[in-house]
Parts: structure tokens; C-alpha cells; sequence
């Protein structure tokens, strides 16, 4: 394999919202020197938002709404981080990301183990086998029994574990960690104000009693032969294959352990991967380009109102100003300034290679989903939209500002924050979307970015399903007797808005030779 695309290493970071994602994020960026040294400085003085949450939204509410996607090198590789929301009302935007990666971190804490979001990110990654590595933070606090953790992390996560780092205690009492992959032991000064030393100390002498006390050098050895009698050792490839996640322990905000995952990660964490087109799998080590677009940002820079649609370079090497087959509109394209990303901050790339993930500037003419080639003719697939769960009328607040508004909903739809159906009946707006928050983003975001007004009004529905049938006259009988209850989504497409669980029923019974979709891919 090219020697470029070798070093890419390319994952998403995934969390419940409370597991302390952003200080890992942060902690791994002050590695690739993208941060001072003093962004690690903490203080309950200081308060510093994530560099990764750029939006005012995000920093208002301390929580990620939209992926960022964050690139840097470490040593030798060229590492891609895309911080995921952790909220579930984003489960979509994470949904898509897990297409654009060839590894994960799930974060986890050590107190409060694993939670429901969690358990239905791994179940992506396992239909994908995405090789996933565990780090279970916040050991500076109360945590759980590190054996109880693991018995967990194997029972929820429906996954073999392996321990590569092995905490001495938690909380108040935590000492440090044992890492057991490159058997050296790392001990900390608990401190917030400073990035602490390590110290390598040969746990078989009495090195280790003078560190930590006999008591807990004993208690660490007997752990320690106890995890080799339990677990087999490491296999790199059942890792690779996603049925293995070594595990981690640590605590990101103080800075303990982070370094043993990252200088783990990058030795066993696959390079590219081939993906899977409709036509054929494509290998990253192909001499051409190709890529695809998994994300749509509006307004990455407010100043400029400008769209970058993200793209996942899949095989061979992506050139500023080549021509491009853009294949749903089969039409040539070039870009003059592609971009990578460090959160907002933003440089003009003059090549990218598979594994990288670039930033192309959007006017509208990409959707999630499109296919950029050197002229072969591919569709990637596992891009879908699914079906939402919460539906409002949107109305426009101030007449004056209606263009603004239309402006902003094309743009925040293009990003896949929900979905937008156009009800036939009566001509009005519906959004749907997987949970209550996304409605309030996209207000703020309306009101704050578009300097639009909208206001939210109730609908009762139960669910929308995208319908075909090759019976045409079944399908016209059926818009006629749901005329109050079809709509059209962007793409024109039929969309069935049932209003109950036992009406959507009903309608499957009655009309047999109608297919009720409910994901947008099919």
C-alpha cells in the first residue's frame, strides 16, 4: 500500500453525553500540538468550551449538536478525529459519521458504565465491524470495580474485551495506571493546574512498593495475573475484525492515560479500509480518486454564509483544481480551495489522499450521499435518513425576512438536521426530526445565523414512511384516500404521514402490493 495512505488513520469518538468525550478530544489534539499546553491548563476559574463545539449553541449549552471533524499528525501518522454528538436527538448526524471511518474510540464512564446511546452506536459499528477501542474515563472519581467494568463493557457492548491499561484504584485514592501493552507503569500527581510527568518504574522490584505502598503493589501484581489467567492475549487481528475492543482506563480532564491510548492507537488502528460501493468494493490503494459526501456544514463561517459539504476520500489521491465527475449531476467539477479542518479553523489543502476526510465548498449542489470520481460511475451505500419520530408545522415568524427563511431551511435540511415533507393537502411545511432538541437548534440556528424568525406549531403524527409500488393504479387509489395525509419530501419522493400506529397498520393490510419504506435509502 502507498506509504501516504498507510499512515492515514481515520475514527470517530463516541459517547453517552456525561462520559467526558470533549476533555478526551481535547487531550488528543493537545498531543497533535494543535493546542497550547495551556488549553490542558484547567481551572474552576476558567471555563473553556471544547475546541471542537464551534457553534454559539454549542457553547451556550456545553453540549455538541453537529459532528466536527479535526485532523492532525502524531509522529509519523496523519490522524482525523470526527467528535461526534453524544446527545440522542443527533443520533443521525453519528449514524452517517460511523460510514466515514475506518476505527472508534467509545468513551465510557467509570462510574455510570454503559448507557443506552452507547449500546446503539455499538450496534452500527458491529454491523460494520468497526474496530473499536474502549476508554473508560473519569477514574480520578468513584468509579465501578475495573473486573466489574469489563464484565459490563463484554455483557452490553456484545464484545470480547482486553484490558491494555489497568488502573491502581479511583477516586480520591488513584494512583496512576499500569500499562500493560508496553508493561511500564505511569504514575501521576493528581494536579488540574499542570500536564503531569510520567514515571516508569519495573513493577517485579520494590521500585513499585516505594511509589505506591505495599498494600497496593501487591494488590496491582495479583490484579495483573489475574487479567493474563482471565483474558487471552491481545490479538491485533480479532481487534481488526471488530470482535475485540482493548480497554483503556484513564482520566482525560486530569490528562492520566491518554497518551498510552493514543500511542496504542496509532500502531494497532487500521490504515484505510476498502468500502463498499454499489457496484463494487473499492480499495484505498486504487491509483484513482474517489470519495464520497458524508456531511453537509452550513455557515462553518458566519461571516461568509458559506456550506462545506465533507468528503471521505476513498481511494487514491484527491488534487486542488483537477476536474471531477460529480455523478448525480454527472457533470465536471473542480475545487480551487479544498480545505481540512481543525473545528473552524480551516487551511487550503493541495492534496488529500484515501482516508482523508476534505472540505469542499457548497453551493447547493451537494446532497449527503453524493459520489465524486475520476469518471467511473459508483454509488456508496449506508447514507440513509430514517424515519422521524417528532413532526412540526414551520411557520414564518416576520414576512420581511421569508427569503432568509427558505434560504435556512434548504441549507439545514442539506445538512441532515431533519427532514422536510411538504404536506399535498394543504401546501404547508412540516420538519420531522428524532428528537425535541433539534428543534430548538434549528431555531436558534434560523434566528442567529439566517437572521430568520420561525415559530413551531403541533401536528399529531405517528410516523413517516416513504411508499412505491409497480401496481401504479393501487398507489394512485391509495393518494387519493390519504390525500389529508401525503406529502413530498426534497427529493419529490411519495412520503405517507400516518397519524397512529394502528392507521399505518391498517394501511399495510389494505393496500398488499405497496412497499412502506422507513429509511429514505431504498
Amino acid at each position: 500500500m502507498n506509504a501516504e495512505i498507510e499512515r492515514r488513520r481515520t475514527f470517530a469518538i463516541i459517547a453517552h453525553p456525561d462520559a467526558g468525550k470533549t476533555s478526551l478530544t481535547e487531550k488528543l489534539l493537545l498531543f497533535g500540538g494543535q493546542i497550547q499546553v495551556a488549553g490542558a491548563v484547567k481551572s474552576n476559574k476558567i471555563k473553556k468550551t471544547a475546541t471542537s463545539d464551534w457553534m454559539d449553541i454549542e457553547k451556550q449549552r456545553g453540549i455538541s449538536v453537529t459532528t466536527s471533524v479535526m485532523e492532525f499528525d502524531y509522529h509519523d501518522y496523519k490522524i482525523n478525529i470526527l467528535d461526534t454528538p453524544g446527545h440522542q436527538d443527533f443520533a443521525e448526524d453519528t449514524y452517517r459519521t460511523l460510514t466515514a471511518v475506518d476505527s472508534v474510540i467509545i468513551v465510557v464512564d467509570g462510574a455510570k458504565g454503559v448507557e443506552t446511546q452507547t449500546r446503539k452506536l455499538m450496534e452500527v459499528c458491529r454491523m460494520r465491524n468497526t474496530p473499536v477501542i474502549i476508554f473508560v474515563n473519569k477514574m480520578d472519581r468513584e468509579a465501578k470495580d475495573p473486573f466489574d467494568l469489563l464484565d459490563e463493557l463484554e455483557e452490553e457492548l456484545v464484545i470480547n474485551v482486553r484490558p491494555l491499561t489497568w488502573p491502581i484504584e479511583s477516586g480520591p485514592r488513584f494512583k496512576g495506571v499500569y500499562n500493560i501493552y508496553e508493561q511500564k507503569l505511569n504514575l501521576f500527581q493528581p494536579s488540574k493546574q499542570v500536564v503531569t510527568e510520567k514515571v516508569e518504574v519495573d513493577i517485579h522490584t520494590e521500585d513499585l512498593d516505594n511509589h505506591i505502598g505495599t498494600p497496593l503493589a501487591d494488590k496491582l501484581r495479583g490484579e495483573l495475573e489475574l487479567i493474563d489467567g482471565v483474558y487471552p492475549a491481545f490479538n491485533v487481528d480479532e481487534y481488526l475484525k471488530g470482535e475485540l475492543a482493548p480497554v483503556f482506563f484513564g482520566s482525560a480532564l486530569n490528562n492520566f492515560g491518554v497518551q498510552e491510548l493514543l500511542d496504542c492507537f496509532v500502531e494497532i488502528a487500521p490504515s484505510p479500509r476498502p468500502v463498499q460501493a454499489e457496484e463494487r468494493a473499492v480499495m484505498p490503494d486504487e491509483p484513482k480518486f474517489t470519495g464520497f459526501v458524508f456531511k453537509i456544514t452550513a455557515n462553518i463561517d458566519p461571516n461568509h454564509r458559506s456550506c462545506v459539504a465533507f468528503c471521505k476520500v476513498c481511494s487514491g489521491k484527491f488534487t486542488r483544481n483537477t476536474p471531477y465527475l460529480h455523478v448525480r449531476h454527472n457533470k465536471t467539477m473542480r475545487f480551487s480551495s479544498p480545505t481540512q479542518f481543525m473545528a473552524q479553523r480551516k487551511t487550503t489543502v493541495d492534496e488529500a489522499w484515501a482516508g482523508d476526510i476534505i472540505g469542499l465548498p457548497d453551493n447547493g449542489t451537494f446532497k449527503i450521499g453524493d459520489t465524486l470520481t475520476e469518471g467511473e460511475v459508483l454509488h456508496f451505500k449506508g447514507l440513509p435518513s430514517f424515519s422521524p419520530e417528532m413532526f412540526k408545522y414551520i411557520e414564518n415568524a416576520d414576512p420581511m425576512k421569508t427569503k432568509q427563511l427558505n434560504k435556512g431551511i434548504d441549507q439545514l435540511m442539506d445538512e441532515g438536521v431533519a427532514q422536510l415533507f411538504v404536506n399535498q393537502f394543504n401546501g404547508r411545511k412540516i420538519i420531522g426530526t428524532v428528537g425535541q432538541l433539534q428543534f430548538e437548534v434549528i431555531q436558534y440556528r434560523l434566528e442567529n445565523e439566517y437572521n430568520a424568525k420561525c415559530r413551531w406549531e403541533p401536528i399529531s403524527l405517528y410516523k413517516a414512511c416513504w411508499i412505491e409500488s409497480d401496481d401504479s393504479a393501487e398507489l394512485e387509489a391509495f393518494k387519493k384516500r390519504k390525500y389529508q395525509y401525503m406529502a413530498k419530501d426534497r427529493e419529490g419522493r411519495d412520503v405517507f404521514l400516518a397519524d397512529s400506529g394502528y392507521v399505518l397498520q391498517m394501511a399495510q393490510m389494505d393496500f398488499k402490493h405497496i412497499k412502506f419504506h422507513f429509511t429514505s435509502e431504498f
